[in-house]
């Protein structure tokens, strides 16, 4: 499992990091649009298991994407960002607390459209944030991946106080506190020794114009969104009795699966960016 892992990373990475520094938008264009399709597949299977129309659905959604953000153009991506951040506020986060409507009821519909706006703000904010430059939209990102890598190791080797047991009961309090310290630990890093190269990643620009207490407490935010986009992903697997979102990343599931975290992430980053 492990050596498929390693292997399906490296085909992503051989494929992305050339996308992105090649400076090609409509490369870009074409493999966002391409994982976007993907994501909103997957939403529609977790909130739909037993249906068949999942590719049909995904394929209007799909071409309604590309033609609003790449063929005509994204307009006001800050609607985008501000809707996003109140779905999560208002509807998705409270689910962790209130549950999920059971699959057969009208709420179950009315919910999957609210988490597919949702991943339309997610991908929104990473077109406005590739915009602002490569390396802004990949420190971003980076910010969620120490959080997950270190929410494991600390996990693993502290953990005793379950976050959502009835959710995702392999998490626990102390794994998402050590993430949330590496996440700090290692943005100070970027911010005090990444001089020039790294002067326009994320935590250097939030420093440069708001302070370090501002840094603080955006990172704190953006662990916790973080946390509540996986957790609320882990919901939607465990209702629909699936282990992944699919199997269309071997080693990593699907594409939700990798993004869960950044969906509620993305948008409150780019929503504070246009404010920097």
């Amino acid at each position: 499992m492990l050596k498929t892992r390693v292997i399906t990373a490296v085909v992503l990475l051989a494929v992305l990091l050339p996308i992105l520094y090649f400076n090609s938008y409509t490369a870009f264009a074409v493999v966002a649009t391409v994982f976007f399709g993907a994501a909103i597949w997957e939403a529609f299977r977790l909130f739909n298991p037993a249906s068949n129309s999942a590719l049909v659905v995904a394929g209007f959604w799909t071409a309604a994407f590309a033609y609003g953000f790449f063929v005509q153009g994204p307009g006001n991506l800050t609607f985008w960002f501000a809707i996003s951040v109140l779905i999560w506020l208002l509807r998705l986060a409270p689910s962790l607390k209130i549950g999920l409507p059971p699959l057969d009821a009208g709420g179950n519909t009315l919910l999957s459209v609210t988490y597919a706006i949702a991943i339309v703000g997610c991908f929104a904010a990473i077109v406005a944030l590739f915009q602002h430059s490569p390396l802004y939209l990949l420190s971003v990102m980076a910010l969620v991946w120490i959080a997950d890598i270190g929410a494991y190791f600390a996990g693993k080797a502290f953990g005793r106080r379950k976050l959502a047991p009835s959710i995702s009961p392999g998490k626990s309090w102390e794994g998402a506190v050590g993430g949330g310290i590496a996440v700090l630990v290692i943005a100070s890093l970027t911010v005090l020794f990444g001089g020039q190269a790294l002067a326009d990643t994320f935590a250097a620009r939030t420093v440069a114009r708001l302070g370090w207490a501002a840094l603080l407490a955006v990172l704190i935010l953006i662990v916790a969104a973080s946390v509540v986009g996986d957790l609320f992903e882990s919901q939607l697997k465990r209702r629909a009795g699936m282990k992944d979102s699919s199997n269309l990343l071997p080693g990593h599931g699907g594409v939700l699966d990798r993004i869960d975290a950044l969906i509620p992430v993305l948008p409150l980053a780019a929503l504070i960016g246009a404010w920097l």
